[in-house]
């Protein structure tokens, strides 16, 4: 059998690379922490954790256990809110969303949970796939709506984590440019093209994407506004301050004033989909990971 507190220990132990700082994070002692280690490698016979001057990684043993660390602490705040639940009798849900997704995505997928579980009651929280994701494996949000650029997500997949990822749609990129640009009469624009522009941005992550994308194409871009708002971005793209690079669906509602020109291949993309826990088989989830594909098919048709 294994202990449940051991695996809470690795899983902490691997969040802080090092026995010490997860003792404190725990309030225990780095001996006691190393003692639970310990204890959890002979009760596997296999090594969990190579140990080092310079801290402690993952065996391929460990990597397996802190995946299902992950799940058994999922499980254990999924039995609990239903143990909370059942005196009211009411379902409960809470969803992670971006901004720009949500605003889009999520409404409609939320109308038709009303209709399908009239009873339950959603929590809705905006947070950014580095945040979002971990909260779903810490069971505290039963589904993320998130994104990732052309890298991996923010967080770990495969064998041996306890997220599902269920892909929705590609968002590809687009240039914003104001009305009166030399190329904002083209069909599509090269990156490379737009070498000696300024640029506004909305977020932090397309600017580390456009720079990526600028290297390729052997310049260094000017970004002269950084913003949070794809919106904001475009306003000030409007008001002549520089050119943006906006994902599809934050281009509405549309803005007077500026011009949407598609990248040329290859063209700049972010994934969207939402992340679950593994094997969850919960109805409401289902019902919202459904809507939300029936909510993409119709902006696709449209």
């Amino acid at each position: 059998m294994i202990d449940v507190q051991r695996l809470r220990v690795l899983r902490t132990v691997a969040e802080h690379g090092s026995f010490n700082q997860a003792a404190a994070a725990l309030h225990l002692t780095p001996s006691a922490v190393s003692q639970h280690v310990a204890a959890l490698e002979r009760s596997l016979g296999a090594q969990v954790v190579a140990r080092s001057t310079r801290g402690v990684t993952l065996t391929p043993a460990g990597r397996i256990m802190v995946g299902a660390a992950e799940s058994v602490a999922a499980e254990l705040v999924h039995a609990k809110q239903q143990v909370d639940r059942l005196g009211s009798g009411r379902g409960q849900i809470t969803i992670a969303t971006f901004t720009s997704g949500g605003r889009l995505l999520l409404p409609g997928a939320l109308a038709s949970l009303a209709a399908a579980h009239p009873d339950t009651v959603v929590h809705v929280r905006e947070a950014e796939p580095e945040d979002s994701l971990p909260l779903v494996r810490q069971g505290a949000v039963d589904v993320a709506l998130a994104y990732h650029f052309d890298g991996p997500l923010p967080g770990r997949l495969g064998p041996s984590s306890s997220l599902a990822w269920t892909a929705l749609m590609k968002d590809p990129l687009h240039v914003v440019l104001p009305d009166a640009h030399r190329l904002a009469d083209r069909a599509s624009l090269d990156i490379a093209e737009l070498a000696d522009d300024p640029w506004v941005l909305g977020c932090l992550k397309t600017e580390a994407y456009l720079r990526r994308y600028a290297e390729r194409a052997g310049f260094d871009p000017e970004v002269r506004s950084t913003t949070t708002d794809y919106f904001f971005a475009r306003s000030l793209v409007a008001a002549g301050v520089g050119i943006s690079l906006i994902p599809s669906i934050a281009l509405a509602p549309q803005i007077a004033g500026v011009r949407t020109v598609p990248v040329a291949p290859p063209t700049p993309t972010r994934h969207i989909g939402v992340a679950t826990i593994l094997r969850r088989n919960n109805p409401q989830v289902m019902t919202v990971i459904q809507a939300l594909q029936e909510q993409i098919e119709t902006l696709e048709e449209s």
